[in-house]
Parts: structure tokens; C-alpha cells; sequence
């Protein structure tokens, strides 16, 4: 794997050196897998190094990941804002995971940037924006996870990675990659995930942890959009799924439960692009999921005000929801050539 940018070696100087830090560690809003697997991994890892480390979520996370070692350690901006801007204040480092711009993170973007700590960018999304003063990222990673094994291997520090750091990093790295069968998926990959295994992670206790906890109301709700709500775009090979605020209602559904929905609109023999359009309270949520060489991240950030990877993005719109299905299906036909 070929880091695009590293320049870490100061600060691993800095973080090894006998001097304790008051260290911040922070991942995008509605976290997943990879976001809380790398961040609290991380969290783990520094606080061996004996510095004073919290770690901020924007929002709240699904439940499924409230199993991971360091979760009630975990303060939620949303429910902590005056507690998280003295943090910040009072912060040497401000380490960001798994998001390259600061909009990322809501309205703790701006108390992070007014902080005088030095920010540390750790991710693998494409384009980052340039907020930070050091920088370990590259686009060819699985995952953020990814690279946070990497980092504390670049540290030496192997052999500090407990098994409940290495269940850390193994749930971020298998859910964005989607079990490992996603193209991002390298041999590199592999071998952190064996390592991984002999460090302690509980691969088959993982799986069942993420996968096999839902609830009746999230798989009825399920039936319900795989019968009534998906339609097929069959001039563009796209799948499309969109769900109303009463639908959410409806089925009572909470942070996480319409994780993987996009994925089965790909699972259609002929599709190329498989869209997720939900809507939530303050935005309308999209999620884009793409075959070949249909680019999401260039859709999304051209037309959505989001991105992410090459066929994996996500996008945002402050119109409402018919409106929003609107303008994407107006551009989508824009793409028709690509998609055919």
C-alpha cells in the first residue's frame, strides 16, 4: 500500500516522548463501523502511552457497535456541547478519523477548527480539505481501520495492540469492506486481518455481534422496502429506494437500522447503481452504491454535497424528499451513457 501523504514522524516523536497530552480523538457524524472500530482502537492504543485521551462523536451510533470495548467512554457532542468545548480548548491534539473535511462533523467543525491543538488527518476518502497539520492518508486503504493498524505498526508498537483493540480494528476493517468482497479489499487487507486474528480478535463473535442483532421491527421494515419501495430504473440500470419520515416512523427505526439497505439494489442481475434517499430530520440522507467503473464519489460531491470512494459515497440535500428524487433523477439521466 503507497501512502499518498505521511507526515507523522514529528508527531510520533511527540506522542512517545515522556510528556502527557491532553489528546482529542473525533470520527464524522452518525458513525459506523470503521468511524468507532479506528477511533476506539486508537483510544485504546494512546491511552497505553499513558496521555489524557477523549473521544467525541458528533452524534450517536447504532447499537449494534455498543458491544465495543471504550463504548461508554464515548461522549456524544449532541448530548455534551458546553463538556466538548472545554475539551477542545484544553486539547494538544485533535485527532480526526475516517472524514477528510470539517462539514463532516457537523457543528463540532467549528470547535475544532477555533482550537489551538494540532490536528491530525486519518482517513481514505478521496479530496481532503486541508484543515489539518498532519497528515497519514491514503486512498488505496480498506479502511480507516486499515490504517490505524498500520499506524501503530509504523509506531513499533505492535505488540500493544490488545485483543480488544485487534476486535476494534477488525469490525472496522470487515464492515467497510463489506465482509472483506469489496474492490478496496488488497492483500495488505489480509494480512492485517490475520494479524489481527493472532492478536486476539474474535472474528466469528464479531461477525455475530454486527450482522445478527436485529430487531422484529428493522427486518419487517426490511420486507417493506424490498416489496414496496424499491423500483427499478431500467434506462439508467439503477435501483432506488427512498423512504418518507412517516415510513421511519412507522417502523420505529433508530440510528443504524437502514445500514446495508443500498447494498441489495446492486444484488439485481444488470444493475449499476443501487441509491438510498431517506428523510431525516434536519437533511435528506442519500447513500450511492456503484459496479465497475461508475464513479459515486464524483456523483455525489458534483451533485450532492457529499462523497466518499469510487463506488461507495454518500450525499446530502436541504431540499425536501420529492424534491430531492427530483433533481437526482433529472441528473441521473445526465449519466445514461455511463450507466449502460
Amino acid at each position: 500500500m503507497q501512502f499518498v501523504h505521511d507526515n507523522t514522524d514529528t508527531l510520533i516523536e511527540k506522542l512517545h516522548s515522556s510528556v502527557s497530552f491532553n489528546i482529542i480523538i473525533t470520527t464524522h457524524h452518525k458513525p459506523d463501523g470503521d468511524a468507532m472500530g479506528s477511533s476506539l482502537a486508537l483510544f485504546g492504543y494512546l491511552k497505553q502511552l499513558k496521555h489524557t485521551v477523549r473521544l467525541i462523536t458528533p452524534t450517536d451510533y447504532p447499537s449494534f457497535l455498543h458491544w465495543m470495548p471504550g463504548h461508554k467512554d464515548v461522549i456524544i457532542y449532541e448530548q455534551n456541547e458546553k463538556r466538548c468545548k472545554a475539551l477542545a480548548e484544553e486539547a494538544d491534539f485533535i485527532f480526526c478519523l475516517d472524514f477528510n473535511d470539517l462539514n463532516r462533523i457537523n457543528e463540532f467543525g467549528s470547535v475544532v477548527e477555533c482550537s489551538k491543538a494540532e490536528k491530525i488527518m486519518i482517513d481514505h476518502h478521496r479530496e481532503p480539505s486541508g484543515f489539518d497539520d498532519y497528515r497519514y492518508w491514503t486512498y488505496e486503504a480498506s479502511s480507516t481501520s486499515e490504517l490505524i493498524f498500520e499506524f501503530i505498526k509504523k509506531c513499533g508498537h505492535l505488540d500493544r495492540i490488545t485483543p480488544e483493540i485487534a476486535n476494534c480494528l477488525y469490525t472496522g476493517i470487515m464492515t467497510d469492506t463489506g465482509s472483506f468482497r469489496y474492490r478496496g479489499t488488497s492483500s495488505n487487507t489480509h494480512r492485517a486481518i490475520a494479524e489481527l486474528i493472532d492478536k486476539g480478535a474474535q472474528n466469528s463473535m464479531i461477525h455475530e455481534l454486527v450482522y445478527d442483532s436485529n430487531t422484529p421491527m428493522r427486518l419487517k421494515m426490511m420486507g417493506f422496502v424490498l416489496y414496496e419501495k424499491l423500483e427499478i430504473l431500467t434506462a439508467y440500470n439503477t435501483a432506488l429506494v427512498y423512504l418518507t419520515r412517516e415510513e421511519l416512523a412507522r417502523f420505529n427505526i433508530k440510528t443504524g437500522d437502514t445500514e446495508g439497505f443500498v447494498n441489495y439494489g446492486l444484488s439485481i442481475e444488470g444493475i449499476k447503481l443501487s441509491v438510498l434517499i431517506v428523510d431525516r430530520t434536519k437533511l435528506v440522507k442519500m447513500s450511492f452504491r456503484s459496479k465497475g467503473d461508475f464513479s459515486c464519489n464524483e456523483f455525489a460531491r458534483d451533485h450532492f454535497n457529499g462523497g466518499g470512494h469510487k463506488n461507495a459515497a454518500g450525499g446530502q440535500s436541504s431540499d425536501s424528499l420529492d424534491m430531492t428524487i427530483s433533481r437526482f433523477t433529472e441528473v441521473l439521466s445526465r449519466y445514461k451513457d455511463q450507466l449502460k
